[in-house]
């Protein structure tokens, strides 16, 4: 068994959170805040209490939207320098378009060209905000972009508008010299009705149209790609696939349900296993971001509980991940589901020779079904090794 101290945060494992992840009051449509609003710098000091190493933030997670030069000054001034007391790093920033009555309609996809140049405009700002702070990875969440009856626009025009948008930043962080890259995050909805770009999958079919693709990647998010009822470690292999997993968000959700953002591995404990395997097994060295919050019963010292259990969960399952690596029994099934029998033509790159071989090879259907798929013992070990029993 692991000592306790296996289980423990530490600057290697890239655990970052969000001001409005430890910042959030408990707030729904149903009820008002049960917890004080917790100032930037102190959301910093608990951070660094509980073991983490990076902070994330929307520009209005830190500067109010009205604040003046003076007071935005002032206000990244103390921020910066509480993160240099605390050893406490800015690995991502991101905007917020969403919140104010303003972005209604949507921001860079919104019909009226003044909330569209507002937008731009607000991203930069917010571009110039973290590149201040260190930050190298731009989060774009387009959370109004979206609809509640198509009457208002047509669907292609979002996109196009999306796309001009996200050229426009690009075209910014190289005047600039920011060394961003951009991180795409996908929602099937909440809050509109429906969100353009719904999965992981939408985006990764639109970076390629733009001008600058290298420039951009996605952020999968694990309540998101639950909610539309789809397997999050598959969306996120196939970003990884593609060269394009520039950030990731970790959390919780049960399917069919509003956006819960619970805290990491609470609900699903196998897919979040799936999920850590996979980023380990692939080497993945980017920021572990926890977009979620304490449950709305929980004071400040259960903000610290949600916080340190995100990252000993992730830990705990790093574990087992290292564990079903190396247990015989597993990899015993596993080497024998890919042995090729003799004679089988090679079927990878097209070859003139090889296409011809494969063509005229007799395959035995019924030998073939003689083989075993033993997965229903492959997935007992997995839970036996999850639950402890192996």
């Amino acid at each position: 068994m692991p000592s306790l101290n296996a289980y423990q945060p530490r600057p290697e494992h890239k655990f970052s959170f969000g001001l409005w992840t430890v910042g959030n009051r408990g707030r729904d449509p149903f009820g008002d805040g049960v917890r004080p609003a917790l100032a930037p710098v102190d959301a910093v000091a608990l951070l660094a209490e509980t073991g983490a190493w990076g902070v994330n933030l929307h520009d209005n997670d830190l500067v109010p939207i009205d604040a003046a030069p003076s007071e935005r000054d002032r206000i990244v001034k103390e921020f910066q320098a509480a993160c240099r007391r605390h050893g406490i790093v800015v690995p991502m920033a991101t905007v917020s378009l969403f919140f104010h009555p303003v972005f209604r309609d949507g921001a860079f996809t919104a019909n009226d060209p003044e909330v569209r140049a507002y937008a731009l405009q607000k991203t930069m700002r917010a571009m110039d905000l973290g590149a201040e702070l260190g930050a190298k990875i731009f989060v774009l969440w387009g959370g109004r972009e979206g609809v509640e009856t198509d009457a208002c626009r047509r669907a292609d025009e979002a996109v196009k508008r999306l796309r001009e948008a996200v050229n426009y930043l690009c075209a910014y962080n190289q005047e600039q010299q920011y060394g961003y890259h951009f991180a795409l995050e996908a929602k099937p909805n909440e809050p509109r009705g429906d969100i353009y770009m719904s999965t992981t999958g939408h985006y990764l079919g639109f970076i390629p149209t733009l001008d600058h693709p290298e420039m951009v990647g996605v952020n999968p998010e694990f309540a998101h790609e639950t909610m539309a009822g789809l397997n999050f470690m598959h969306a996120v292999a196939q970003a990884w696939e593609a060269g394009k997993l520039f950030h990731i968000d970790l959390n919780d959700q049960m399917p069919g349900r509003y956006d819960q953002d619970l805290r990491f591995g609470s609900a699903n404990l196998k897919a979040a296993f799936w999920l850590v395997k996979f980023l380990e097994d692939v080497g993945y060295d980017g920021p572990r971001h926890f977009d979620a919050h304490a449950y709305r019963t929980e004071d400040l010292e259960g903000v610290k509980d949600f916080a340190r259990g995100c990252m000993r969960s992730y830990l705990i399952l790093k574990e087992k991940a290292e564990r079903w690596n190396a247990d015989g029994e597993i990899q015993a099934i596993l080497s024998e589901l890919d042995v090729a029998p003799p004679g089988l033509p090679a079927a990878g790159r097209y070859a003139s020779s090889g296409a011809a071989a494969l063509l005229k090879h007799e395959f035995n259907k019924d030998q073939i079904m003689k083989k075993r798929l033993p997965y229903e013992r492959l997935d007992q070990l997995t839970f036996d090794l999850l639950t402890g029993v192996r």
